[in-house]
């Protein structure tokens, strides 16, 4: 690959974005960072940012060249995001770059942080050394989007996984939904359950499933997986069990398990018992009263709402909530929702997806009455869709990997 082209700078920079996803799930609070040295059009040392507290990308990539006694004078770095400028856990590595003294230095995109957006790209270049930014800007973007939600949202990044047959099933009409995808597409969700401090599912899927929520990792092919405590698990109804029995949460993980449901219920005596086992029982306010965009824009336009017969959609527990209290109390960077058509409708709906991961298994129910990915709404028109931008494809075993983020241009 060749600097001087346009695919081979782009080239390097993905390198570098792959090499920052390697941190995901243990940067938090940071962001998730990549750098590659380039001498000679070749790639000759690699660095990301490990974990919190960590050295940042752009030094452990300098700390990699000089273990091979290599002239930084000679080289260029790539950087996924802008390089700080400030001394936090660790010294800026601005400091680092000029000490080492590259004289190139290609950036993904300037820090989205509005008190110290520029700053590093300011100083390097006022040292001297040339910055060109905005390299492979939109997937540069996606590797931060967490970071910059915790920033401007002050929540817990949402993945939302779902496992389905082609034609949109996630179980038969009985509810029988094992398996639909393969071991290896298993593995992958056990994969991302270790990077969760949380497991989000509804009250039909714990009344079913009886599951148990952990990360389990016999058989996995990911390394390090689930070396750290077992996700907190989250049940979102308004049905609270009577008794523990039966239930694998509450007979072995009751102090990890909370309760989601309406503000009566968490002050009835049922909630009560299930405090007293060690669980918690969180009461959500209900969401404002509804109505589709698409009958919005129609009564806006002066249409008649009797003859549209338009009225509110349901109302749900007001789930933004409790994804803001899972971030600011108890520090939970990341959650995933395995829920079933309705709650993951329902996660769309309030914004609350950040990432959909869609397994697609190859089979095919043919059943209208089997139970569909996404459910619960009254749509008459394409216009009240909800768009999604689909960021990754892979082939996980058999079945297909689809990962979407919102999409920029709803």
């Amino acid at each position: 690959m060749n600097l001087q082209t346009e695919s081979g700078v782009e080239f390097f920079m993905r390198e570098a974005i792959s090499l920052a996803r390697q941190g995901k799930g243990k940067t938090a609070p940071n962001p998730c960072v990549g750098a590659v040295i380039v001498k000679d059009n070749k790639i000759v040392a690699r660095g990301w940012h490990r974990a919190y507290g960590q050295p940042h990308a752009e030094v452990e990539a300098i700390t990699d060249a000089r273990r091979k006694s290599l002239n930084l004078k000679e080289c260029s770095l790539f950087v996924t995001l802008e390089p700080c400028n400030h001394h936090g856990k660790t010294p800026p590595c601005t400091r680092a770059i000029l000490e080492a003294g590259i004289k190139k230095v290609f950036v993904g995109i300037s820090d989205p942080n509005p008190n110290v957006q520029g700053g590093g790209i300011k100083y390097l270049q006022s040292r001297g050394v040339e910055v060109k930014t905005g390299i492979l800007k939109q997937e540069c973007e996606d590797l931060i989007a967490d970071f910059v939600l915790w920033m401007l949202k002050k929540r817990a990044y949402s993945y939302l996984k779902i496992a389905s047959t082609l034609d949109g099933k996630i179980a038969t009409r009985t509810g029988h939904s094992r398996w639909i995808t393969s071991q290896k597409a298993r593995e992958e969700v056990h994969f991302l359950r270790s990077l969760v401090g949380a497991v989000i599912v509804g009250g039909n899927t714990f009344y079913s499933d009886n599951p148990r929520l952990t990360c389990r990792p016999q058989g996995a092919t990911k390394p390090n997986l689930c070396d750290k405590k077992q996700p907190v698990a989250v049940i979102i109804t308004s049905r609270l069990p009577v008794s523990k029995e039966h239930f694998y949460l509450l007979q072995n993980r009751p102090e990890q398990t909370i309760f989601w449901t309406t503000r009566e219920k968490a002050s009835s005596a049922q909630a009560e018992k299930l405090r007293n086992l060690g669980c918690q029982v969180w009461g959500l306010p209900l969401e404002d009263e509804k109505m589709g965009r698409w009958e919005v824009g129609k009564l806006g336009r002066g249409e008649d709402k009797k003859k549209l017969n338009v009225e509110p959609q349901r109302r749900g527990l007001d789930l933004r909530i409790g994804f803001e209290r899972l971030f600011q109390e108890y520090k939970i960077y990341y959650t995933l929702c395995e829920g079933g058509g309705a709650l993951a409708l329902s996660l769309l709906e309030q914004d609350l997806v950040d990432e959909l991961h869609l397994f697609l298994a190859p089979k095919i129910l043919g059943d209208q009455n089997g139970i569909a990915s996404f459910c619960g709404r009254r749509v008459e028109s394409m216009d009240e869709a909800i768009n999604l931008r689909l960021t990754e494809l892979s082939q996980v075993g058999p079945d297909i990997l689809l990962r979407f983020m919102r999409s920029i241009a709803e």
